[in-house]
């Protein structure tokens, strides 16, 4: 059995089935409640139930007081409704509606996927989760006071862990750590979400992802989310890389294909069988308006600053169609003085 939600004001409704709280359907069908901790202890996801009955399920007494119970109050992360109910609450649309928090996180898992490329899931502690806009970004944050930013390549739907693509870049203080001393269990500290780089869903504009390297990070995160959410937007994904062993997550592409989503790897700096060249010259060759379209591109900042400069002036892309986030690296670690 399940029972019908009703957003209040927006009017957006999502079933909720037996044994679900109200945060977990609406984040299920797209609708993005204010949340943090998950667990009935913090109250950001604190509302009114103008209409029916709820389970207020197990919670902290400050968090949602006898009091307020009374006068309708819930949490979402907690209430299980006893049937159909309207509520009142805000709903996450902009970067600006998130708070930006500092947490500890722990390294949960490391993957090897490339010759220079890890992948880390962070697990954040038990009473703790970050809300965030898939594309967002975070800062890890070093004793050396100067972060570390990186792409959340994870969808918000999937936030037990926070994943990140992290490229090996000779010299760097941080990725020379992470490839070679980092170990699971290591403690971390964060700060995000960060930047303006999601998705825009009130557009019904067709989308082009550029991507380079590991800037495919940030378009996974917007590419599942949009497929978890029912979105039938045309979408074209063009993945630049240098070599063709630097595409990784192939098998998870390729299951993307069968929602629709059109995928062409480009390599640039060996001979195949594929496309060749510049990822972004790949989508000027093959479409002469981009006028109609939405544009996220996102990587190495000559890739984005040429899609930009190239689709705005040659394919007639409107400035404000185009969303990008350019990835730049911290300063290389100085060269010790020779024995």
């Amino acid at each position: 059995m399940s029972f019908k939600t009703t957003i209040q004001p927006s009017q957006h409704s999502f079933p909720v089935a037996e044994g679900e709280t109200i945060l977990e359907a609406a984040l299920e069908h797209g609708l993005a409640l204010p949340y943090s901790c998950r667990n009935g202890a913090c109250g950001v996801c604190k509302g009114k139930v103008l209409e029916g009955k709820v389970d207020f399920g197990d919670h902290q007494s400050y968090a949602l007081t006898d009091e307020e119970k009374a006068e309708g109050m819930a949490l979402f992360c907690c209430a299980k409704p006893l049937s159909d109910v309207v509520i009142e609450s805000h709903e996450v649309t902009r970067a600006q509606d998130i708070p930006v928090k500092m947490l500890p996180c722990r390294v949960e898992k490391m993957e090897k996927i490339a010759d220079d490329v890890m992948v880390l899931f962070l697990k954040l502690p038990a009473n703790e989760r970050l809300q965030f806009l898939a594309g967002q970004y975070i800062d890890i944050l070093q004793k050396d006071d100067k972060p570390r930013s990186f792409s959340l390549a994870n969808a918000p739907h999937d936030d037990g862990l926070l994943e990140l693509h992290i490229r090996y870049i000779p010299g760097g203080t941080f990725t020379e750590h992470v490839f070679n001393t980092m170990k699971e269990r290591d403690i971390l500290r964060i700060k995000g979400p960060l930047g303006s780089f999601f998705l825009r869903e009130d557009s019904e504009k067709p989308i082009v992802f550029v991507a380079s390297g590991t800037g495919f990070a940030p378009v996974k995160a917007i590419v599942e989310h949009a497929i978890k959410i029912g979105f039938k937007r045309e979408m074209h994904l063009y993945w630049g890389v240098r070599k063709a062993s630097d595409l990784y997550m192939l098998d998870k592409i390729r299951s993307w294909e069968a929602h629709g989503i059109k995928f062409t790897p480009v390599v640039s700096d060996e001979a195949w069988e594929g496309r060749s060249g510049f990822v972004h010259q790949a989508v000027l060759e093959d479409f002469a308006d981009l006028s109609g379209y939405d544009v996220y591109a996102c990587g190495a900042p000559v890739v984005v600053e040429a899609a930009h400069t190239d689709f705005t002036t040659q394919r007639g892309l409107p400035n404000s169609a185009f969303y990008s986030d350019a990835f730049t690296f911290a300063p290389k670690s100085p060269t010790p003085p020779a024995a």
